[in-house]
């Protein structure tokens, strides 16, 4: 999808990171490796944007009680990186409390915005 997007290889390489890093926490984080919950993925072209978007089934969480893993007391830390990573990655990141489950929409812009085009 990112290819047919439009993607250079350096934004491909971006999207598949982010999306592997989402799908993993879905079922690690989300979904608590529970086999009878599912995680649902969808992929959209709308023409300025590639947006993937990611659920779980699982308890929900609040995305600002995340731990910054830049923090010293958290550097040494062997988990909490996937969030951050995945923000650093894409263009935007948005997310939605499902009841039960979490969605994450994962956002690449495939061309500039107006704001730096004028």
């Amino acid at each position: 999808m990112a290819t047919e997007a439009g993607l250079d290889e350096d934004r491909r390489f971006h999207v598949a990171m982010a999306v592997r890093e989402a799908a993993i926490n879905a079922v690690l984080h989300g979904n608590e490796y529970d086999p009878a919950l599912q995680i649902e993925v969808s992929f959209e072209i709308t023409g300025k944007d590639l947006i993937i978007k990611i659920a779980d089934q699982g308890r929900g969480f609040d995305p600002e009680k995340i731990p910054d893993p830049l923090a010293e007391e958290n550097k040494l830390r062997g988990t909490g990186r996937g969030i951050f990573l995945i923000r650093s990655l894409m263009d935007e990141v948005h997310f939605r409390q499902l009841h039960p489950g979490t969605e994450l929409t994962l956002v690449k812009h495939l061309a500039p915005s107006e704001e730096t085009t004028t």
